[in-house]
């Protein structure tokens, strides 16, 4: 079985720092890679508050969603990396007001470090949809 691998990429969200692709899109399913807080302008961290750093690395999933048609409506499954666990309730809020009432299935793993030092990362596997 060949299957048909098409990589995503939105100029609206931070560009990869490795060998990989924003997105890859798998018949109707979107995966996406993980995504931090990285401003796509100056490629540096948002790190002023943690709410500004999720809220970008929200805003990076978020276009890359878009980039594929989709929208945050349509996200299955998230998974949610922190390095302080004990900083849940900060992450969460900020998911809930993206998220609204929207509820994918999501997983949350404190990790001991994540790359360019980011406190945040998030991934997600979305249905493809016509609508952005």
């Amino acid at each position: 079985m060949n299957a048909i691998l098409t990589p995503i990429t939105s100029n609206k969200a931070a560009s990869p720092i490795g060998h990989y692709s924003p997105g890859i899109v798998h018949g109707t399913t979107l995966y996406t890679s993980g995504q931090i807080g990285l401003d796509p302008v100056t490629l540096q961290l948002k790190q002023d508050t943690l709410e500004a750093e999720v809220n970008q690395a929200l805003d990076n999933l978020t276009e890359v969603i878009h980039a594929a048609k989709s929208s945050l409506l349509h996200v299955i499954k998230t998974t949610l990396y922190l390095t302080d666990l004990s900083q849940f309730d900060i992450v969460n809020t900020c998911y809930q007001q993206r998220f609204n009432e929207h509820l994918p299935a999501r997983s949350c793993i404190e990790v001991s470090r994540l790359p360019r030092d980011a406190r945040f990362e998030i991934e997600a596997i979305v249905a493809l949809t016509d609508q952005p």
